[in-house]
């Protein structure tokens, strides 16, 4: 039986190399999706982390993943600096814009260098503080994937130059950093911010802090750092609803392209179904012989799938900076969906096979 599948196989390659892009393309689409999703989540957590701040005091909706708005007035930071608990409060103007790679979302933040650094623990590992409204600064990621270093230029906000004048290290939050003044230069958002980032003190509790900043200061929106930096999933609304729909479509491409070259097979062999049957073949034998096909068509569509989604995510790492994570819960889901898929897209046709009449099959011309 094996030697027959290989043989059916191989004497219809162009049916094989379709079956296979299939399962391949539906296989490769839920890796690629979730291992982006699970890559920007843990990076999104990863720099977050590195904050000392423990709040995020701020309007409510002047932040979200993929936009924001400068509508708090910096005074805050002096207001925040009284109530009893805070060691420190720090002004943050934000904006997101298109990556200067073209594809994909890139986060500045414009930020007062020296108390920020000083309240975050972030060193300059080469270059110097920015000063100037044309001065930026990256960390240490952002000038190894985009092959920046200290004098190379930036085009932001509409092609605008500006020159790198440091590297930082550990990675926070933002990868580009300006002066504050800089920011709200170029969105006329004088004295105006994001938010504020609040420094507890050691002795304090965040958490009586919090509700200490909310009686003094009532209408805005206070959050831990923890919560505002935090998954992608919980970021993006219904990208978990998307994710699974993505599932389901990527299993019923793969079902259907097995299906419709299973189907256009049985019927360009069923003289050979019908020597098979006269010659005693059995229903389920010849239900077997089908389905075997139809798996090992998408075992190898799955292994075609898993190199293509590997390739696609390190040429696009390189290219653009995405990163992607891939996840063994997601592989093994991808992996089902790619035999699953592919063997019951073949059962109607098997089924069909098997209820041939071996004298209409044998003269069937």
């Amino acid at each position: 039986m094996d030697n027959l599948i290989r043989s059916n196989i191989r004497q219809r390659p162009v049916r094989t190399l379709v079956s296979v892009a299939g399962i391949a393309l539906g296989v490769s689409l839920v890796m690629l999706f979730t291992g982006l999703a699970r890559g920007m989540s843990n990076d999104l957590q990863r720099r977050g982390s590195n904050l000392r701040a423990q709040i995020i005091f701020t309007r409510p909706g002047a932040m979200q993943l993929t936009s924001s708005t400068a509508n708090l007035s910096t005074k805050y930071a002096e207001l925040l600096k009284g109530i009893e608990g805070v060691e420190d409060a720090l002004p943050v103007i934000v904006n997101v814009l298109q990556s200067n790679r073209g594809f994909g979302l890139e986060r500045i933040e414009g930020v007062d260098w020296e108390p920020f650094s000083k309240m975050n623990g972030i060193q300059l590992v080469a270059g110097r503080a920015p000063q100037g409204n044309d001065e930026v600064v990256i960390d240490e990621s952002k000038a190894r994937n985009n092959k920046l270093s200290v004098g190379s230029e930036l085009k932001l906000f509409g092609d605008k130059p500006y020159r790198v004048v440091g590297i930082y290290s550990p990675e926070s939050t933002a990868r580009v950093k300006m002066p504050l003044a800089a920011m709200q230069e170029a969105f006329e958002a004088q004295d105006k911010c994001t938010y504020v980032m609040v420094k507890v003190r050691s002795s304090s509790d965040k958490g009586e802090v919090a509700k200490r900043i909310a009686d003094h200061l009532p209408g805005n929106k206070i959050q831990f750092t923890e919560d505002v930096f935090t998954s992608i999933e919980q970021n993006i609304p219904y990208l978990p609803v998307f994710l699974r729909v993505l599932v389901g479509l990527a299993a019923v491409v793969s079902a259907l392209v097995v299906m419709l070259a299973m189907y256009t097979t049985i019927t360009e062999r069923t003289r050979e179904i019908g020597i098979l049957k006269a010659l005693g073949a059995s229903r389920g034998y010849i239900i077997g012989l089908i389905e075997k096909e139809a798996l090992l068509i998408s075992v190898i569509g799955l292994v075609a799938g898993f190199l293509l989604s590997f390739v696609a995510g390190y040429l696009i790492h390189q290219f653009y900076g995405l990163l992607f994570e891939f996840s063994w819960s997601w592989a093994l889901t991808a992996a089902a969906i790619g035999i699953l898929g592919g063997g019951l897209g073949a059962l109607y046709p098997a089924v069909r096979a098997s209820n041939l009449d071996a004298v209409s099959a044998l003269a069937y011309e």
